[in-house]
Formats: C-alpha cells, sequence, structure tokens
C-alpha cells in the first residue's frame, strides 16, 4: 500500500493538495497528518485532487467526513477534484457527494465526471 501527497499552499486562503495511490487503513493515517494542519484555519479552501488515486475505503472516507467536519466549524471549505467514476460512485452511495463540494478536473461540480 503506497500513498503520495503533495501539498502546495497557494495563498494564505488556499491549498491545493495532489494525492497517488491509495488510501485505505494503512494509509489514511498519513493522508490525515498531512492535511491535519489545515484544518483550524478560518474562511480558507482546501482543494484535494483525487485524479491518481486508484482505490480508496472507508478509512479514506473517515478523513475526508472528519476534514470536511473540521473545516466548516471554522467557515472553510473542502473541494475534492478529480475523482475517478468508482470514487465518486463511493461518494454518492454513502451521500457524501451531497455534502461535500466534488469537481473534476475542468472544474464541473457533481455529477459531471
Amino acid at each position: 500500500m503506497k500513498i503520495n501527497i503533495e501539498i502546495l499552499d497557494k495563498s494564505d486562503k488556499q491549498a491545493e493538495a495532489f494525492i497517488s495511490g491509495e488510501i485505505d487503513a494503512y494509509t489514511a493515517p498519513k493522508l490525515k497528518e498531512a492535511l491535519d494542519g489545515y484544518q483550524n484555519k478560518e474562511n480558507f479552501t482546501l482543494k484535494v485532487d483525487l485524479s491518481d488515486v486508484g482505490y480508496m475505503d472507508s478509512t479514506g472516507l473517515g478523513v475526508f467526513v472528519g476534514l470536511f467536519k473540521n473545516l466548516r466549524t471554522k467557515n472553510s471549505e473542502l473541494v475534492l477534484m478529480g475523482l475517478s467514476e468508482r470514487l465518486y460512485r463511493l461518494f454518492e452511495i454513502t451521500g457524501l457527494s451531497e455534502i461535500i463540494e466534488i469537481k473534476n478536473i475542468e472544474g464541473e461540480t457533481n455529477g459531471n465526471i
């Protein structure tokens, strides 16, 4: 199980994370740790590009749910981008696609992946 995480701070109000590999019980703690520093920023946008994620299980979903909740309490937002149809389906089945903003690389919103 392998994951690669690269985070670019675009400004003091926005960062973009590029994730590749798999998000599962073994790699989710590393992802959570990498994104933890952004949970306390106010009026902030964290974009997470999942274009190169081939697999995600429920522990990965848990990371994003926790991140979403914490960001929301700080009037910040989480935007997921580049989900494959398989990953999008996972968010859709769990109802998370209704509360977490999901865009593809071109910026189209939910359902247009």
